[in-house]
């Protein structure tokens, strides 16, 4: 049914015209986003928009993606259970798979609680929904590091929780701010361990002697660090020791293990209220049992000797590539993780220069607000295991070209100096 008497040709919606002058906007900031087409499986080298590159923009931390176990398991997890799950968990779409992927991962990354418990999830979008809807509601504080996740921001805001911002990393300002807090409500102190765009570490320890003086639940966003941190790849918490019953972990299986989803460890009490509390549980499909068995053996490999193969070989690209931004005029954070940040500051500088790199064949993605504060767009730079040395060199020596001291790129712009923090390495 056509809503407006008028000729279509010659009538537009105001909601459309809003809509259309936000995207001039968005043009105008240099905003706008574009998706990219891979005709090639994720690896380092990848056919993108149909032109040859390598790339080193992807969270495929130890190169798994396109590991032929995981791909054998993937089709073998299809021909036993089926390409899909046919429901929700508790409405018939709880396969064995999920059960043993579940058990796996609990005994991997577990190892802070006394009766660790894994639940998985689709995405780890849906898994920080649920972590913080179920733990957290009105008269609750969640106490949120200022450069946390978007799912853990929104999290935040659908918990109705009052939500209090520390400044990033700051566990001094945080427990001032916990001081001076004499509610007696639920607490909850929220970070990722390892930053996604400044690829720093939060202050675990500190967070975590402050979650229990408080009896504040401590949740630990590990995406970027599962798989990667610590000798075996158990993630950030594992790889400094920590032990509480208030943690509540959460990992994703897309990154560092190849495959997708996501879970939460945690005391098997805080996984029994999530299982009958957290909506973005219930009220959804469970993922392809297919996907959990896929995952699961990619638990397998990452605890194994080439688990810490493909480590040892990421931490060697970690530090060449490190050592080629270090001969640049852009900051180096201090942080060891996969994660390397080369912060321009102007949006239109930061896209000039990504052009320029993908016109050499390099795709490293420039990065803007919203995702970043104003005036620290940067270029995400993600090296995997799978990176040979002669790609990093290449991409180097294309880095000194172009950010040397005095090079027009590296001047930056308002904010361009970068609040890298953390001395952990993985």
């Amino acid at each position: 049914m056509n809503l407006s008497s008028k000729p279509h040709a010659m009538y537009t919606p105001r909601a459309l015209q809003a809509l259309e002058q936000g995207l001039v906007e968005l043009e105008s900031h240099a905003l706008t986003r574009r998706r990219r087409i891979a005709d090639s499986p994720c690896a380092p080298h990848i056919c993108l928009d149909g032109e040859q590159v390598v790339a080193f923009a992807s969270n495929d931390y130890l190169g798994l993606a396109s590991h032929p176990a995981l791909i054998d398991a993937i089709a073998e997890g299809a021909r036993r259970y089926g390409a899909g799950s046919g429901g929700s968990h508790l409405l018939g779409g709880h396969s064995r798979a999920h059960v043993l992927l579940e058990d796996a991962l609990a005994d991997y990354a577990g190892g802070f609680a006394r009766a660790p418990r894994a639940l998985s999830f689709s995405t780890g979008y849906m898994a920080n929904l649920a972590i913080l809807t179920a733990l957290a509601g009105r008269g609750a504080t969640i106490y949120s590091d200022a450069l946390n996740h978007a799912s853990l921001i929104d999290g935040a805001r659908l918990s109705r929780a009052d939500v209090r911002i520390y400044p990033h990393a700051d566990a001094v300002a945080l427990a001032a701010m916990m001081d001076d807090d004499h509610g007696d409500g639920v607490k909850l102190i929220v970070t990722d361990a390892v930053f996604s765009m400044d690829g720093d570490v939060a202050p675990l320890a500190e967070l975590a002697a402050l979650a229990e003086r408080h009896q504040a639940w401590l949740v630990v966003d590990d995406a970027h660090g599962f798989g990667v941190q610590g000798g075996d790849g158990a993630g950030t918490v594992a790889a400094l020791g920590l032990r509480s019953s208030l943690l509540v972990y959460m990992g994703t299986l897309g990154k560092a293990a190849g495959v997708s989803g996501a879970f939460v460890v945690a005391e098997s009490t805080v996984i029994e209220w999530l299982v009958q509390r957290a909506r973005t549980y219930i009220f959804t499909t469970a993922a392809a049992p297919a996907l959990a068995h896929a995952a699961r053996a990619s638990v397998a490999l990452m605890r194994g000797p080439e688990g810490a193969a493909r480590r040892r070989v990421l931490r060697a690209n970690v530090d060449a590539m490190r050592g080629f931004v270090a001969r640049t005029a852009w900051a180096t954070p201090a942080a060891h993780t996969p994660i390397l940040p080369i912060v321009i500051g102007v949006n239109e500088a930061a896209l000039a220069l990504a052009g320029s790199l993908m016109e050499q064949g390099f795709w490293v993605p420039a990065v803007r607000p919203p995702t970043v504060p104003a005036g620290t767009a940067r270029l995400r730079l993600s090296l995997s295991a799978a990176h040979e040395p002669v790609d990093i060199e290449r991409l180097g020596a294309a880095l000194l070209a172009a950010g040397g001291a005095g090079a027009p790129y590296a001047a930056g712009g308002a904010g361009a100096a970068s609040p890298f923090g953390g001395i952990d390495s993985i």
